[in-house]
C-alpha cells in the first residue's frame, strides 16, 4: 500500500451538512427593520416618532380606561368609610347615647351651581367617633373642609359663601375623607344640635353595606359607551402603525433590488412595526405616568381623581402590552396584501384590484346578527355583556371597513370642476387609503355616539321623573324644626325681607287631635294644622274671601273618604288637641264660624289639606310639635338671589332642610353613568382631534417634495390650502353619513334589544356638527405646517 492510498484510507469521513435554522431568518429580517426604524436618519426618525406619537396616544388612554374600575373602587370605598355604621357586634348599641355616639346634621348647600356637603356636629361623650380625614371634631364655631373649599372660600370673590360659613377654619380634611381631590366637603362643630332640632345619632363610621348593583339597562348602557369610547381608540393605533406607509414600500423596493424576496420584506417591514409600536407603548407608559400626577388638578363634568386611584390592573397592562405590538405586526402585514414591491418600484392601488363591498358587509351584519340571536333583555332581565359588547363591536367595526369602499367609489366618480377641487379629487383617486383611515375614528366616535344619545333618549322617561313641581311658582322648599319661641313666625319674615326674594309662601305645621281617651288599638282621629296668612292661604285653597282671624276646613279634591276622616277631628265649635312627643298638651276651639273649601295644588304639585288658620285666630308661638315650611319665589333678575336665600337660611336654622325644587328628578345611577361617558367622550374627542391632527401632518410631510414643486412651478400657496381642505372634506363628508345611518341602525336595535322605543330619530344632528367642526378645526391647525413645506428647499434630496 502506497503512502497515498494509506492517507485516502484514514482521511476522515465529512459530517452531515446542519440544517439551516428557520428561526434565524425571522429573527434577521425583523432586527433589520428595527434597524431601519431608528437608524434611518432624520427622516426615519420622525416617521418612527410620529408611529410612537400616535401609538402612544392611544395607549395612554388604554391604561386610563384600565384604570376606571380602580378608580372607582376607591373613590366608593373612601364614601362608605366616611358613613354611618348601621351594622354593629352589639345590634342594642347602634343609635343609643354613649361615651363614643355623637349628633349630626346634614347641612348641604349650593353655590353657584356647586354643590358643597358637610355636616354640623356634637360630641355625647367625651371619645366621639370621628370620619375618616379628621383627628378630632371641630368644637363649636368651628370646621374643617376640604382643600378645594378652603380654597373657595379664601377668594374674596365669594363673600357671599363665606358669610354661609361663620366657623373658624382649623384644619382640612385628608384625601381618605374624601371621594375626589375637588369634592367640597366639611364638618363643623355645634353645641345647641339636639335630637329635637333634627340632629341623627351616629355611633360609628364605615358602611359595609356593598354598592347596590345597576339596573339592567344601565348595564347596557355602560357596556356600550365602553365600547364607543375604545373602539376609536383600537383604530386610531392601526392607523398611527401606518404613518409613513409610503417611504417605506419605496425603501423596501430598494431592499429587493439588491435580492430580498418578498417575505423577508413582509418581516423587515414587521420589525419597523414591532419597533414604532413598542416605542409607542413606552411613550404611552410614560405619558400616563406623569400625566396621573397632574389628574387631581384637571375637572371635568365636575368629576376629578386622585393620582393613586389611577392604578391599572395588571392583568390588564400585560394584555395591552401584548396586544399594541401584535395589531401593529398584523396590520402592517395585511396592509403590504395590497402593494406589490418590486425591485424597479412600487404598484400600488391597481386598477385591476378594486375594493370589495361583500365582505365588509359582513361585519355589520353579523353584529345585527347576534342582536337578533340574543333577543330582546326586557326592563328587569340580566344582560349578556358578551353577546351586546361583541355585537356592537362588530357594527362599529364594519362602519370603518366600508368607509375606505365608500370613499374610493365616490371620488372615482368625481371629474372637472374648478383646479383646488381638482387637485383634492386627483390625490384621493391615486390614493384615498390614508384619507379613509384619518376619517375612520370620527366615523366610529360618532356611529357610537349617535346610538348611545338613542338609548340615553328612550330610557329618559324610566331615569327622569316628573315631580309635578311648579318652578314658575317658587323655586326652593325649606323645613325646619327651630320653632321656639318666635323661631317659626322669624322664619317666614326673614325669608320675605330677603333681597332677591319675591314671595313667601311660608306655614307654621302641627297636627291636631280629636281630644278623649281611646284604647291602644283604637286610632285616633287627626289632621294637619296649619297656620299662614291670607296670601299663602290661597296658594294652597282655593279661598274667595279671606281675612286675619278667618279659619277653614280645607278638604281634598277628590277624595271624599280622606274628607270624612279630617271632619271627625275638624268639628266646627268643638275643642281639638295639640301634642308634642314630650308630653304637652294644648286645647283650641275651631270657631263655629270656620269655612270649609278645597284643596289646590301648592308650588310642590302637592295638595295640602286639614285645619287652617290665620296668624289672627291663633297664637303660633304656642303650638307644640310644630314645624316651620317655606316656598320661596325668587326674582330672576335680582343677581345672586339664590345665594342670599341660602345664606338666610343657614343664618335662621344652620340645619335647615333648603331644597332646590326641580320639574324633573334624575335618578343617582343613572346620572353617574351619564356623566362618565360625558367625560369619556370628551377624552376620546379630544385624542381624535389629536390623532387627525398628527396624521393630516403625516400625508403633508410624505407630499412634501410634490407641493415644493407645484409652487415651483407657480401653483398659488391658496390653491393648496384650498386643495388640502377639500381633500378632508370629501371623506369627512362621507364618514359621518356612514356614521349617521350606522349609527341609527345600531341605536334602533339596542332600543329593540331592551325592548324600548326610539323616542328621537334626530339625535345625530348635534354629533354631526361637533365631527364636522372638529375636521374644520383640524385642517385649520394643519395649514401652518402646510406654508413652511411650500418651500423651494423642499426640492433637496440627499
Amino acid at each position: 500500500m502506497t503512502l497515498l492510498d494509506e492517507k485516502r484510507t484514514t482521511a476522515p469521513v465529512p459530517a452531515p451538512p446542519t440544517p439551516r435554522s428557520r428561526t434565524a431568518p425571522w429573527l434577521r429580517d425583523l432586527a433589520l427593520g428595527i434597524r431601519f426604524a431608528a437608524g434611518g436618519g432624520r427622516s426615519g426618525w420622525t416617521r418612527t416618532l410620529l408611529t410612537a406619537v400616535g401609538v402612544g396616544l392611544g395607549v395612554t388612554l388604554l391604561f386610563l380606561a384600565a384604570s376606571v374600575p380602580h378608580a372607582l373602587d376607591a373613590r366608593n370605598d373612601r364614601d362608605r368609610a366616611r358613613s354611618e355604621t348601621k351594622i354593629s357586634a352589639d345590634p342594642d348599641a347602634v343609635g343609643k347615647k354613649s361615651d363614643t355616639s355623637i349628633l349630626r346634621i346634614s347641612a348641604d348647600t349650593e353655590y353657584r351651581d356647586r354643590t358643597i356637603s358637610g355636616y354640623l356636629m356634637r360630641a355625647e361623650g367625651d371619645h366621639p367617633v370621628h370620619p375618616p380625614g379628621i383627628d378630632a371634631l371641630p368644637a363649636a364655631g368651628e370646621m374643617v373642609v376640604s382643600p378645594a373649599l378652603k380654597d373657595l372660600l379664601a377668594d374674596p370673590a365669594n363673600a357671599l359663601l363665606k358669610e354661609r360659613f361663620p366657623y373658624k377654619i382649623t384644619g382640612t380634611i385628608s384625601d381618605d375623607g374624601l371621594r375626589s381631590p375637588n369634592e367640597l366637603w366639611f364638618y363643623a362643630g355645634s353645641d345647641t344640635l339636639t335630637p329635637a332640632s333634627g340632629g341623627h345619632r351616629v355611633t360609628g363610621y364605615g358602611d359595609p353595606a356593598p354598592t347596590p348593583p345597576l339596573a339592567p339597562m344601565l348595564v347596557v348602557l355602560v357596556i356600550v359607551g365602553c365600547v364607543v369610547l375604545l373602539a376609536p381608540v383600537a383604530i386610531f393605533i392601526a392607523t398611527a402603525v401606518r404613518f409613513g406607509g409610503d417611504r417605506r414600500d419605496r425603501r423596501l423596493a430598494a431592499l429587493r433590488l439588491v435580492g430580498t424576496d418578498i417575505r423577508s420584506t413582509r418581516r423587515i417591514a414587521a420589525g419597523e412595526a414591532l419597533f414604532g409600536s413598542t416605542l409607542g407603548l413606552l411613550i404611552g407608559l410614560v405619558m400616563f405616568l406623569v400625566g396621573r400626577q397632574f389628574v387631581s388638578h384637571i375637572e371635568v363634568w365636575d368629576v376629578s381623581a386622585f393620582p393613586a386611584d389611577l392604578s391599572p390592573d395588571l392583568r390588564l397592562c400585560l394584555l395591552i402590552a401584548a396586544a399594541v405590538p401584535l395589531t401593529a405586526v398584523l396590520v402592517t402585514l395585511s396592509a403590504m396584501r395590497s402593494v406589490v414591491i418590486e425591485p424597479l418600484g412600487v404598484v400600488r392601488n391597481s386598477r385591476s384590484r378594486t375594493r370589495r363591498l361583500w365582505w365588509r358587509l359582513l361585519f355589520p351584519l353579523a353584529g345585527l346578527g347576534v342582536f337578533a340571536l340574543t333577543g330582546k333583555s326586557g326592563e328587569y332581565m340580566v344582560v349578556n355583556p358578551y353577546a351586546l359588547a361583541g355585537g356592537a363591536v362588530l357594527v362599529l367595526v364594519g362602519l370603518a371597513l366600508l368607509l375606505p369602499w365608500l370613499v374610493e367609489a365616490c371620488v372615482s366618480r368625481l371629474h372637472g370642476g374648478p383646479v383646488p377641487w381638482q387637485l383634492a379629487t386627483r390625490r384621493l383617486q391615486l390614493s384615498s387609503g390614508a384619507a379613509s383611515r384619518a376619517v375612520s375614528g370620527v366615523t366610529v366616535a360618532v356611529a357610537g355616539a349617535v346610538a348611545v344619545q338613542m338609548l340615553f333618549a328612550s330610557m329618559n322617561a324610566d331615569f327622569n321623573q316628573v315631580t309635578g313641581q311648579d318652578t314658575d311658582r317658587a323655586q326652593f322648599y325649606a323645613v325646619s324644626e327651630k320653632v321656639s319661641g318666635t323661631a317659626a313666625v322669624d322664619t317666614i319674615a326673614k325669608f320675605r325681607a330677603t333681597k332677591g326674594v319675591d314671595q313667601v309662601i311660608g306655614m307654621i305645621e302641627a297636627y291636631a287631635s280629636k281630644p278623649g281617651k281611646y284604647a291602644d288599638d283604637d286610632m285616633r282621629p287627626t289632621t294637619s294644622f296649619n297656620v299662614g296668612d291670607c296670601a299663602t292661604l290661597r296658594e294652597v285653597a282655593r279661598i274667595d274671601s279671606c281675612a286675619d282671624g278667618d279659619s277653614f276646613v280645607v278638604h281634598p279634591a277628590h277624595d271624599e273618604d280622606m274628607a270624612g276622616w279630617m271632619d271627625k277631628t275638624a268639628r266646627k265649635g268643638e275643642k281639638i288637641e295639640f301634642e308634642s312627643g314630650s308630653g304637652k298638651k294644648l286645647l283650641w276651639t275651631l270657631p263655629a264660624d270656620t269655612k270649609t273649601v278645597v284643596a289646590r295644588k301648592d308650588p310642590l304639585g302637592e295638595e295640602r289639606t286639614g285645619i287652617m288658620v290665620t296668624p289672627g285666630a291663633i297664637d303660633a308661638t304656642t303650638l307644640p310639635g310644630a314645624v316651620t315650611t317655606t316656598q320661596i319665589r325668587i326674582d330672576p333678575d335680582v343677581p345672586d338671589a339664590s345665594e342670599y336665600v341660602r345664606n338666610t337660611a343657614v343664618e335662621i336654622d344652620p340645619g335647615m332642610r333648603l331644597v332646590t325644587m326641580m320639574s324633573v328628578e334624575r335618578d343617582r345611577q343613572y346620572a353617574s353613568v351619564q356623566t362618565g361617558l360625558q367625560v369619556g367622550a370628551t377624552v376620546t374627542l379630544l385624542l381624535i382631534a389629536i390623532s387627525m391632527l398628527v396624521s393630516q401632518l403625516e400625508q403633508l410631510r410624505e407630499r412634501k417634495r410634490l407641493l415644493s414643486v407645484l409652487v415651483a412651478f407657480g401653483t398659488r400657496r391658496t390653491t393648496l390650502g384650498w386643495s388640502v381642505l377639500w381633500q378632508t372634506a370629501i371623506p369627512v363628508v362621507l364618514g359621518l353619513a356612514v356614521a349617521v345611518a350606522g349609527g341609527l341602525t345600531l341605536g334602533a336595535a339596542l332600543c329593540w334589544m331592551i325592548d324600548k322605543e326610539v323616542s328621537d330619530w334626530l339625535v345625530f344632528l348635534p354629533l354631526a356638527g361637533a365631527g364636522g367642526a372638529l375636521i374644520l378645526l383640524v385642517t385649520l391647525l394643519s395649514l401652518p405646517p402646510l406654508w413652511r413645506m411650500m418651500r423651494p428647499d423642499g426640492l433637496r434630496s440627499e
